[in-house]
């Protein structure tokens, strides 16, 4: 086993940045350095406020703070660290393809290249490289054979180590993992570096956690516990409709069903769709890589999990314009929340995106406020969806900074988030603020159906008639 002084971790992300963070805490005696070519982001992470921190957790301000400057760096500096360090992970973004071959399924892999051939080019001794960003099976080998012809001399071992951290839990989740997956080759080399990497997570994880596999088991696996999370979100989504149509209630269903042991209670939660960086990605490559070995059935069935979650955004937006007597052109409709979920600032795969895009097409006058979620990432989303000029999107959208200025003289509230402080909040005197018939459209089961209609409201709750 190698003795490891220092750590390097190439992309300064929602994974990486974590995920460093907890390590520089656990293992005194390395020193990690995050790298980034983003200038910003990198001031963002050594900034002396810690709000300003580029990524919103629960947590970890306060690890960053105990750990900046004394073990844990944040740097632009890439070559340096990639130079000295013995371990190397990669948590960069491996987005879906926007053009060509596996356009809108496959997975981007031009910056995790891109870091596999700086990495070959710096190297004069030998490392042990860590795959963190989600990524297609075969990936391991792509870096391998991209390092393995660099002429240097150097020996890399290659070793997949998918995270599975949830945004708004991450801290909790790299602190007291259910397991951690190291993949690797099955050789000395690969077994010494497996133990390696093993040897970090030992700080603080007991070893039966620490879970040692061959490369395609690890990528696969992280693929495929992602779909089975996503289609659970799916299947209970489905079920939502239904109960919608036949006056049952989706949080009765989701409670008889929860109790069943062999089923259980997580992701049951009916609401207006998933989000997130990883769900979606993570069953569009699996559904590529099914399509590129011709198992087609393989792949429609998990594509149906995603044909599933945009039919729920897009009846979410729907039932809205219907509901307000078929024209929302003009009115005026708040979104409380644009992150995917609470406690993040992350709005990768939003549903209020698609719900903002569906509206705006109906020349709706949308205000959005989220606690955590810049304007400037606000417009960013609609921007890359290129439906309109950014202009439109201006014109037709504003964030604000104070829920109770948003909601006067509003037609609807959409509620796209579950920000515990939005059940905080006086509704008598919001539903003093709007225009009547004042309407709610509780996209996340945050409020009570009773309390919101005794106060007057026209209120619907996802999963109930």
């Amino acid at each position: 086993m190698k003795k490891v002084n220092k750590i390097c971790c190439i992309g300064a992300g929602y994974v990486g940045g974590p995920t460093m963070s907890v390590i520089a805490s656990q293992c005194p005696e390395i020193t990690v350095t995050v790298v980034d070519i983003n200038q910003a982001r990198i001031d963002q992470w050594n900034d002396t406020d810690l709000d300003n921190l580029p990524v919103y957790e629960p947590g970890l301000k306060e690890i960053v703070e105990k750990t900046r400057g004394k073990n844990l760096f944040f740097s632009t500096e890439v070559d340096k660290a990639i130079d000295e360090a013995e371990i190397i992970f990669i948590s960069v973004n491996t987005p879906t393809k926007t053009y060509g071959k596996g356009k809108g399924q496959a997975a981007d892999l031009k910056y995790v290249e891109l870091c596999a051939r700086n990495i070959a080019r710096v190297a004069k001794t030998d490392k042990i490289v860590v795959e963190k960003s989600t990524l297609p099976v075969r990936t391991a080998s792509a870096i391998k054979s991209i390092l393995e012809n660099t002429g240097n001399g150097v020996n890399f071992e290659i070793l997949s180590n998918p995270e599975f951290l949830a945004e708004g839990t991450a801290i909790d989740d790299l602190l007291k993992a259910d397991r951690v997956l190291i993949g690797g080759d099955d050789t000395p080399s690969g077994q010494e570096a497996k133990d390696t990497l093993s040897a970090i997570y030992e700080h603080w994880l007991p070893k039966e956690r620490i879970l040692q596999t061959n490369v395609w088991s690890s990528e696969l696996s992280k693929l495929v516990a992602n779909a089975f999370l996503a289609q659970r979100v799916s299947s209970i989504n489905a079920i939502s409709a239904l109960c919608e149509r036949t006056d049952a209630n989706v949080a009765e269903v989701s409670r008889a069903i929860g109790t069943d042991s062999r089923i259980g209670a997580k992701f049951l939660n009916a609401s207006v769709g998933f989000g997130g960086s990883c769900f979606q990605k993570d069953i569009l490559n699996l559904v590529y890589i099914s399509r590129s070995f011709g198992l087609t059935e393989v792949a429609d069935y998990w594509e149906q999990v995603i044909i599933m979650n945009d039919y729920q955004k897009r009846r979410f937006a729907e039932n809205i314009i219907s509901t307000l007597y078929n024209t929302v052109s003009g009115k005026k409709i708040v979104f409380f929340g644009w992150a995917f979920k609470k406690d993040t600032n992350d709005t990768r795969e939003s549903a209020a995106i698609n719900v903002a895009d569906a509206l705006l097409e109906e020349k709706a006058e949308i205000v959005v406020y989220d606690p955590k979620v810049s304007e400037k990432q606000i417009y960013a989303d609609l921007d890359y969806l290129d439906t309109r000029s950014p202009e439109e999107n201006r014109e037709l959208l504003t964030v604000v900074k104070d829920p109770m200025e948003a909601v006067q003289d509003a037609h609807a509230i959409a509620i796209l988030t579950e920000w515990d402080e939005f059940k905080t909040y006086s509704w008598e005197s919001i539903f003093e603020k709007m225009l009547k018939p004042a309407f709610v459209f509780d996209g996340r089961r945050l409020l009570s159906k009773e309390k919101m209609e005794e106060i007057g409201f026209q209120y619907y709750k996802i999963g109930q008639s």
